[in-house]
């Protein structure tokens, strides 16, 4: 079986007479091989023609095996873009039972399980926040939402999980997250954005006994003083919270435990 490179997949004999976008496709790959000449077929690229009968039979030759010039069903496989080899399940030699190997694509992406009620809140083209094993950071894009929510297909450990939607997401700087294979990642996805604002630490927030919360400002002259604030986007991954109210403004020091 040679694996070649298309967009439609294999899905018929393949002979003398046919046309269309599989034979296009096998055609561009046998003159890329140089099986073919680009002459021979440029001007109907999705016909198999004697020149791709050649073509097939040159392959076939450097194949070993019997030079027919014609494919049937199974002895080729289309993929749009390279392949990465995972998993081989076939040994030299040994009888094939079943499938011979498994394959994923080369980009480097992040699958995440999500909660049914949080897939309204994400969609393709957010913004992420990629944590890695060694607690660095780097940026990524959620690239496609499922639609439909899935239950594990085992519940080994005696896990509570229930069903989740898969994301997928692509890091911007795909060398940035190494060389780890299938490596547990910890992703915050940002879903709104707000710009100009006044912002502090989540953990400077005091809750008023009336409702509501206030932060402790620090004035120059190290006197405290506690500022009502209302209260808008929180910025999980970083800590922080959005606040208006009152007597704040950039740059004012507030108090949060431990530190002033």
């Amino acid at each position: 079986m040679v694996l070649l490179d298309g967009a439609t997949p294999a899905y018929r004999a393949l002979a003398e007479g046919a046309t269309g976008a599989d034979v296009a496709q096998l055609n561009h790959d046998l003159v890329t091989l140089r099986y073919l000449d680009r002459s021979e077929v440029d001007s109907a690229w999705n016909e198999f023609n004697w020149a791709t009968t050649t073509g097939v039979e040159r392959l076939q030759k450097h194949l070993g095996v019997d030079q027919t010039g014609k494919l049937s069903l199974g002895q080729v496989v289309f993929l749009p873009t390279a392949a990465r080899v995972t998993t081989l399940r076939a040994g030299l030699g040994a009888p094939v039972s079943g499938p011979v190997l498994q394959a994923s694509s080369r980009a480097r992406t992040v699958s995440v399980a999500l909660a049914p009620d949080l897939q309204a809140k994400v969609k393709k083209g957010d913004r992420v926040t990629i944590t890695l094993p060694d607690g660095g950071t780097t940026p990524g894009r959620v690239t496609s939402v499922g639609k439909v929510a899935t239950a594990p297909s085992n519940n080994s450990g005696g896990s509570d999980s229930g069903p989740t939607v898969p994301v997928t997401i692509r890091p911007t700087h795909p060398a940035a997250t190494g060389s780890l294979d299938q490596a547990l990642v910890e992703v915050a996805i940002t879903d709104q954005t707000v710009h100009n604002v006044l912002a502090v630490p989540v953990t400077a927030l005091l809750a008023r006994s009336g409702g509501g919360y206030s932060v402790e400002l620090v004035a120059g002259d190290g006197t405290h003083h506690l500022v009502r604030v209302n209260l808008g986007l929180f910025d999980d991954a970083a800590g922080m919270v959005q606040v208006s109210g009152t007597g704040l403004a950039a740059g004012q020091r507030v108090v949060v435990p431990g530190n002033e």
